[in-house]
């Protein structure tokens, strides 16, 4: 799901009242993309529209509707800003903020929304800036429209009583399977937990997972203990990223098979050495896997040009390397199922005895 809503659902549950601050719209060169957000509160921002003076004025901005929101029902504000001389920033582009007051009364659209995305579902968002003060709109978009998008409908200009904001909110959060709870593969869980992604975490019982305090917070990440680890393969949904850390190449090597049989993987990654990678190689080619299906394999795992071979670098380099893979399949979802990442096949190279 969405970080920031989140955030937004948490705190307009603990009955505060806040500002969504949302970038309607980009003209040339801006340090953040349109649709992004930030929550502003009397006391503190969260996440961000791009940083340095431009996010300054817009928290300025923000808290003035907040303290207009007392006042007025669903305060919203529009502001144009440039990034030139005015902001002291040089992307020398300009932006579009849409500034809307939430409080408890807003809860309910939140939460839908939220529901919305935890089921997969894609949803339009339809906020008025007109002088009508219409609450907030969700509506279902096309199953086969899957990529966000944010548009500011102002007429000729932002006096003509009609302004509308929608955007189309899709969960960017895709699931992993991380087998593993050793160094590499905590250090990796560590990672995962800052990512939009779904995390199952497999070993053994008695497996040395952090302890529950420790992960407390890793609200993303399952554990899952289970006396034959590779039977949750066969569990997990299609497009599945495979990530396999454990110390066991025997366990390895049940895993990459049954993993590689599916083919309907996003991506599958195993920590390793090249050494390790060719006996697999022979040893798949033995137990009748095609070729194609084994070039799917990445292992080592990690980025090119890295070779260090702490558990937190390789932990690093691996996650780059699986958003690499998520960013790819979106770019071109078709393929994913039929086209191996050939292009994300590292150089590097990593010992298994820290995994």
């Amino acid at each position: 799901m969405q970080p920031w809503l989140t955030e937004l659902q948490q705190l307009l549950a603990h009955g505060d009242a806040v500002v969504l601050v949302t970038v309607a719209r980009v003209e040339g060169s801006t340090p953040r993309e349109a649709g992004a957000k930030m929550i502003v509160t009397r006391d503190s921002a969260r996440y961000t529209i791009g940083g340095g003076h431009l996010e300054w004025r817009a928290i300025e901005i923000a808290r003035e509707v907040l303290r207009d929101g007392m006042r007025v029902p669903r305060a919203r504000r529009l502001e144009r800003l440039s990034l030139g001389p005015s902001l002291g920033q040089c992307c020398g582009g300009a932006v579009v903020l849409a500034f809307e007051r939430a409080d408890v009364g807003d809860l309910d659209w939140v939460a839908a929304l939220a529901k919305r995305l935890h089921a997969g579902k894609a949803t339009q968002r339809s906020v008025s800036f007109g002088p009508l003060h219409e609450p907030v709109r969700l509506t279902d978009i096309d199953e086969g429209i899957q990529a966000p998008d944010c548009l500011l409908w102002d007429g000729a200009g932002f006096d003509e009583g009609n302004l509308l904001l929608t955007e189309t909110i899709v969960s960017r959060e895709f699931p992993v399977m991380l087998f593993g709870a050793g160094h590499v593969g905590t250090a990796f869980a560590r990672i995962l937990a800052t990512l939009p992604c779904r995390v199952r975490w497999v070993d053994e019982p008695g497996a040395p997972f952090p302890p529950a305090p420790a992960s407390a917070q890793w609200s993303n990440v399952t554990i899952d203990a289970k006396a034959a680890p590779e039977t949750a393969v066969d569990e997990a949904a299609p497009g599945t990223a495979f990530v396999v850390m454990t110390h066991n190449h025997a366990r390895d090597f049940v895993l990459a098979e049954r993993i590689l049989r599916r083919d309907d993987f996003l991506f599958f990654g195993m920590i390793g050495s090249h050494t390790k990678r060719k006996q697999f190689e022979l040893q798949l080619a033995a137990h009748g896997l095609d070729p194609a299906r084994i070039a799917r394999m990445v292992c080592p795992i990690g980025i090119d040009g890295i070779d260090d071979k702490a558990p937190e670098v390789i932990a690093l380099s691996a996650a780059a390397q699986l958003l690499q893979a998520a960013e790819a399949a979106r770019a071109a979802p078709a393929a994913v199922p039929d086209q191996p990442f050939s292009m994300l096949q590292p150089l590097t190279d990593h010992d298994t005895n820290l995994s």
